[in-house]
């Protein structure tokens, strides 16, 4: 993992993700340690769905196209790195930055 949740890349920017699927209701939790987000999805681990409402969710709370975000690491592990493509960490941040207060 790199330093920080919120990561520059050539793309766009990485999110460093902790999901907990099966939740009551989807939301941002807050901090996870140093270096990721941690992240409630309320659909199961199963056939990607919880994948599909992370990228979802975060394409709804970066107001950006749902094609733009995708987890490019983890799509099994409750550890994922997402790349959303054409954001500035620091829009990233700003944009994320009520929900990790």
């Amino acid at each position: 993992m790199s330093k920080g949740p919120v990561t520059a890349t050539k793309e766009g920017t990485l999110l460093n993700l902790r999901v907990s699927p099966g939740a009551k209701r989807t939301e941002i939790e807050g901090p996870y340690g140093e270096n990721a987000i941690k992240l409630r999805a309320s659909s199961p681990p199963v056939n990607g769905r919880a994948n599909a409402e992370v990228e979802r969710v975060l394409a709804i709370l970066l107001d950006v196209p749902l094609s733009a975000v995708s987890v490019v690491r983890g799509a099994s592990s409750r550890d994922k790195t997402v790349l959303v493509r054409g954001l500035e960490p620091a829009e990233t941040r700003k944009a994320l930055a009520a929900h990790l207060g």
